[in-house]
C-alpha cells in the first residue's frame, strides 16, 4: 500500500479506536491506546498486511512520540512536584534503576541488560495521567503523588538513554547533558521573566484567528528543544520534555487566563493526529511474528510484565508518602508500574543498534503493551472502591 493509503488507514484507526473505546468502556474501561496498537497490528504485515512503510509515516510517528512526551512535561505542576514527595519520587526510581540493571543483565546479559533494565524503570506519564483525567481523579491528593512519581518514571529514564545507550563515553554524554541542562535553564529564565503587555494582548487578540499566535510559539518551541537535543547528540525526547515544561511557564506566565483553552488547541493537535500515529504505527511494526513463535519471546513476556511490578511498582509502594496507606498504595504501585512509549523507544534504540533481538523487543513491548491494558484498569477499580466507601476527593490536599 501507498504511503498516502496507509496514512488514510491509520487515520481511520485513529476514529474507529475512541468509538470502540467509548462502546466497550460502560462496560469495562479499557484505555483508548490499547485499541489503537491492537488495531495496529490487526491491520500490520503478520496480519491482514494492508499498512505500508515509508519515510513520511516513521517521520509522523516520531512526531507523535516527540508530541507525547511534550504534553506529559507540560502537565507537571511544579508546586506540587516537590518536598518530600519528590525526593520520595527520585529514591523510589534510583532504586528501580539499580535493580532494573542488575536484573536485565542476570537475564539476558551485560550488553542487553542496559536496555531492558532502563525500560522496566519508566512510566508511561501521557497514559496515566490521561486515565486520571478521564477518571477525574487527578486534581485529588492521589492524582498529585501520582504525578511526581510518573513524572520522574519519565523523566529520569530519558535521562538514562542518553547516558546509558547513546554509544558515547559516560563523561562525554555527562557534559552534553549538562550544556543542554544549561541551555534549557536559559530558557526556564527567559520563560519566568515577565511578559510585555503586547504579548499578553497578541494571544488574546489572535487566539480565536487565523493567526493563533500562542499555539505557532508552542510549536517553534517545542521545534527548538528538539533541534537543541538533536545538534547535542542527545536524545530528542529529551528536548520534547523540555519543551513542555518551558512551554507551561510561559502560557501561565504571560496569559495565564487563556492557558487552559491554548493547551486544548495544542491537545487537539496532539492526540487528534500526531499521538494515534505514534500508537497505530506502533502496532504495525510489532513483531507479533516473533511473539508467536512459540519460543523464548513468548516466555518472556509474563516475565518482563512481572518485572515491571517488582523493579518499578516495589520501590514506588515502599517510598510512597506516609498518608497514603492500603488501596491507595496499591493503586499507585500499579500506576506507576505502567509503561509503553518510553519501553517502544528503548528498544527501537536496542534493534537499531543491534544489541536487542526482535524476540526480545516484542516480549518487553508486549508486556508493556499488557501493562496499559491491565494495571491502571485494576488500579481505578482499587480507587473506585474506595471512594465508593465514602472517600470524600474534594477534602484532599497538600
Amino acid at each position: 500500500m501507498s504511503q498516502s493509503g496507509t496514512l488514510i488507514l491509520i487515520m481511520s484507526i485513529a476514529v474507529l479506536a475512541p468509538l470502540l473505546a467509548y462502546g466497550i468502556g460502560r462496560r469495562l474501561p479499557v484505555s483508548l491506546v490499547i485499541f489503537e496498537i491492537v488495531l495496529g497490528i490487526l491491520v500490520g504485515p503478520d496480519v491482514l498486511g494492508w499498512a505500508g512503510e515509508g519515510e513520511v509515516i516513521d517521520t509522523l510517528s516520531d512526531l507523535g512520540l516527540a508530541m507525547l512526551i511534550f504534553l506529559a512535561g507540560y502537565e507537571i505542576e511544579f508546586d506540587k512536584v516537590r518536598g518530600d514527595t519528590l525526593k520520595r519520587s527520585v529514591g523510589a526510581w534510583l532504586i528501580a534503576l539499580a535493580a532494573g540493571l542488575t536484573l536485565g543483565m542476570l537475564l539476558t546479559g551485560a550488553s542487553k541488560g542496559v536496555y531492558i533494565g532502563t525500560a522496566l524503570t519508566s512510566t508511561a506519564l501521557g497514559a496515566v495521567l490521561s486515565v486520571l483525567r478521564d477518571a477525574g481523579d487527578l486534581r485529588s491528593r492521589f492524582g498529585s503523588v501520582m504525578m511526581a512519581m510518573s513524572a520522574v518514571g519519565e523523566f529520569g529514564p530519558i535521562i538514562a538513554i542518553t547516558l546509558l545507550l547513546s554509544g558515547r563515553a559516560p563523561g562525554r554524554s555527562t557534559v552534553l547533558l549538562a550544556a543542554f541542562a544549561l541551555l534549557t535553564a536559559g530558557a526556564v529564565f527567559w520563560a519566568l521573566r515577565p511578559r510585555r503587555p503586547w504579548f499578553s494582548h497578541v494571544i488574546d487578540k489572535t487566539l480565536h484567528s487565523s493567526g493563533q499566535f500562542a499555539v505557532r510559539l508552542v510549536v517553534l518551541l517545542l521545534a527548538v528543544m528538539l533541534g537543541v537535543s538533536g545538534a547535542l547528540g542527545l536524545d530528542t525526547l529529551l528536548g520534547a520534555f523540555a519543551a513542555g515544561l518551558i512551554t507551561r511557564l510561559v502560557l501561565h506566565g504571560a496569559a495565564p487566563r487563556s492557558a487552559g483553552e491554548i493547551l486544548a488547541k495544542v491537545e487537539a493537535m496532539g492526540f487528534g493526529f500526531l499521538v494515534p500515529v505514534f500508537y497505530v504505527v506502533t502496532g504495525i511494526e510489532f513483531d507479533l511474528d516473533a511473539l508467536l513463535s512459540g519460543g523464548r519471546a513468548l516466555l518472556l513476556l509474563p516475565v518482563f510484565l512481572l518485572l515491571f511490578l517488582l523493579v518499578r511498582g516495589l520501590p514506588v509502594y515502599a517510598l510512597a508518602p506516609r498518608d497514603l496507606q492500603g488501596r491507595d498504595r496499591r493503586a499507585l504501585t500499579l500506576f506507576a508500574s505502567t509503561a509503553l512509549p518510553l519501553v517502544v523507544a528503548i528498544t527501537t534504540i536496542g534493534v537499531d543498534d543491534k544489541v536487542l533481538g526482535t524476540e526480545e523487543a516484542a516480549a518487553l513491548v508486549g508486556a508493556a503493551m499488557l501493562s496499559v491494558l491491565v494495571f491502571p484498569l485494576v488500579g481505578l477499580r482499587l480507587r473506585g472502591e474506595k471512594v465508593e466507601k465514602g472517600e470524600s476527593e474534594g477534602a484532599e490536599t497538600w
